[in-house]
């Protein structure tokens, strides 16, 4: 008889490899009792299944739910919420206490109403937070919307109260289980409806129902655009080297991942020491070249210095295994190069803005390292190194968020900014979502969008290794804070960055909270460092021009032989400066830059850097 198997090539179920079984002979199976000696030996084969398929599937599952859901994994909330109510179950003196709480506020409530009625102006029960504008017309003062919003504002505290005291509640599920609440508190918003909103009341009476008619046509409009994945009415009035990113240049180094711009001087005598801008590539570049009036980089070069830019390409589900790594080298490190092949022998001011700051900050960390000299200064403007404490945007990145994203751009090979760009509207919620619901829809006031709010409907893509690297080894995991994050196979610190340092946070700021950026005074504990904390948010507390309305910062300098301040100590002793902050970034810049020489020509066609079109460039017009 054969001693061959009876079975073929199977799939090893260690490591997925294909793989002969051992022959088991025929006839050593013999017949006998079961339990004895002479009991049949079943030869069975390995499982085909192996973990690698089970994984595939797995992704597959997770990526096709992720589809419908927008990224988000529908199993956080739920949990957290079950964690938030076990924890409460068993706390009978929070119970108590939130039973108390809401029994007071009734009475606050009941004493309003009754102290209102007989005077109009009694003052309220409970005023709202200072960002909160939705009840801040007349209308809201008069009965029956005095009561309506009070006794929803009484309602939303207490609900404050309920989700943040509970004990022993990790603080990932409170911030889940509070943000959710207040979502859902925002939804059902008397301010929401027509007929608990006096203001959209007021316009009803006035335009006999013609705001409401404006409204859906407005709603209509919208919903096509959509679906039909269109930006918002009025974006299409800024266009990328028409009205947006018009500043003279010219592209004079390109490879897979950047172009880099170098633009055109408009003084005679510059300082010899370039500017290199790195911006995040979450979305287009040109948000630091918008309009003519508020352009970083036409107030740069207005001023005697040399811009270059990165632009960074918008890439495809084939660029899906580029890296932090590749980011790094592809996009700073050769510009770098190129800058030093276009003016030999110039130290570069490096300017990074977000998540181009925080690559900035890695790479000069790395070069600092390995002796590398070709940074002057570094600026970080509204960019963390420290992801401890990154806010509410922290609500969205944990590992099973994570690992459900993975799924979905594993699928894909990127990730579409659209579902980064939700995440940042669900954080302003009350200004961008419900307030635009009622401004356009109720009260049929369309507002078109500014210049700013036409670059924010620019999106682009990240690549599915680079999004997943940054994720966990920044955010959950905070490696380059801890000094775990490798460049090349050995850690890098910010401490080893011994160049001046110049940081600007926005006091509004709820993608890079001003307090975590300030995080740099503790890592870069040994050399100068600037600390600029400037008004509005994100985007705004940036491009901040000057002669801009409302506008005011707060700047303060940091020696390596002076003790670290806290950032709340810091805010109460360092002095409010009205307007602009670019003038005061400007004036540090030149005073750490040579004396200004003649104006250096385009490129270096003699060096291998000819010009190669002209700004903005071919990569900002990819989709």
């Amino acid at each position: 008889m054969s001693s061959e198997t009876e079975f073929g090539p199977a799939v090893d179920s260690r490591l997925g490899e294909s793989r002969t079984l051992t022959p088991v002979p025929r006839q050593e199976i013999q017949p006998g009792k079961r339990g004895e000696p002479g009991c049949p030996r079943y030869a069975l084969p390995p499982s085909n299944f192996s973990p690698q398929v089970a994984v595939t599937l797995d992704r597959l599952f997770n990526a096709n739910v992720a589809n419908l859901t927008g990224g988000t994994d529908p199993r956080v909330i739920p949990l957290a919420f079950l964690d938030w109510w076990v924890k409460l179950a068993w706390s009978p003196g929070t119970h108590a206490r939130l039973t108390e709480k809401a029994v007071r506020k009734m009475v606050r409530f009941s004493l309003y109403a009754n102290q209102s009625l007989a005077d109009p102006h009694a003052p309220p029960a409970v005023e709202p937070l200072p960002q909160d504008q939705r009840f801040r017309a007349p209308g809201w003062q008069s009965w029956p919307y005095s009561w309506m919003s009070q006794s929803f504002l009484l309602t939303q505290q207490w609900w404050a109260n309920a989700t943040t005291g509970v004990p022993a509640l990790r603080k990932n599920e409170k911030d889940i289980v509070t943000f959710v609440t207040r979502q859902l508190l925002d939804l059902v918003s008397p301010s929401n409806f027509p007929h608990t909103n006096p203001e959209v009341m007021e316009a009803i009476l006035k335009e006999g129902g013609a705001n409401l008619w404006r409204g859906w046509n407005n709603w209509r409009e919208d919903w096509l655009r959509l679906s039909r994945e269109q930006s918002l009415v009025g974006t299409e009035r800024f266009k990328p080297g028409e009205q947006v990113a018009v500043t003279p240049g010219q592209v004079v180094f390109r490879n897979h991942l950047i172009e880099l711009i170098q633009y055109s001087p408009t003084t005679a005598r510059v300082h010899p020491e370039p500017l290199l801008i790195v911006p995040a590539w979450i979305m287009k570049y040109y948000i630091l070249d918008l309009s003519p009036h508020n352009s970083l980089v036409r107030y740069l070069v207005g001023k005697g210095h040399t811009v270059f830019m990165l632009s960074w390409r918008n890439p495809t589900s084939d660029d899906r295994n580029l890296g932090m790594e590749y980011y790094r080298r592809e996009g700073i490190l050769a510009a770098i190069e190129a800058i030093g092949n276009i003016l030999p022998d110039q130290p570069v001011h490096g300017v990074g803005y977000c998540l181009g700051g925080t690559l900035l900050s890695i790479a000069a960390a790395a070069m600092s390292r390995d002796g590398d000299r070709r940074l002057k200064t570094i600026t970080l403007l509204a960019a963390q190194t420290d992801f401890s404490e990154a806010g509410e945007l922290m609500l969205f990145v944990n590992e099973t968020q994570v690992s459900f994203l993975e799924s979905m751009m594993w699928d894909r090979g990127v990730l579409d900014s659209r579902h980064m760009s939700g995440a940042f509207q669900l954080l302003r919620s009350n200004d961008l979502i419900w307030s635009r619901l009622v401004r356009d829809y109720l009260l049929g006031n369309r507002q078109m969008p500014n210049d700013l709010m036409a670059w924010n409907q620019d999106q682009t893509r990240m690549p599915y290794r680079m999004h997943s690297e940054y994720l966990r080894k920044l955010f959950l995991d905070n490696d380059l804070a801890a000094g775990r994050y490798e460049v090349d196979g050995r850690p890098v610190a910010i401490s080893d960055i011994h160049v001046p340092i110049f940081a600007v946070g926005a006091e509004k700021d709820h993608v890079s909270p001003w307090k975590s950026v300030y995080k740099i005074n503790l890592q870069a504990n040994s050399q100068e460092v600037t600390f600029l904390l400037s008004a509005g948010g994100h985007n705004a507390g940036i491009v901040s021009e000057p002669g801009h309305r409302n506008r005011w910062y707060r700047l303060a300098s940091r020696s390596g032989d002076r003790s670290y301040i806290d950032p709340d100590t810091w805010l109460r002793k360092t002095p409010i400066h009205d307007g602009s902050w670019w003038p005061a970034w400007e004036a540090w810049l030149a005073q750490r830059s040579s004396p200004p020489v003649e104006a250096p020509a385009l490129g270096a066609p003699e060096s291998g850097f000819p010009v190669l079109c002209e700004a903005p460039g071919t990569y900002v017009f990819q989709t």
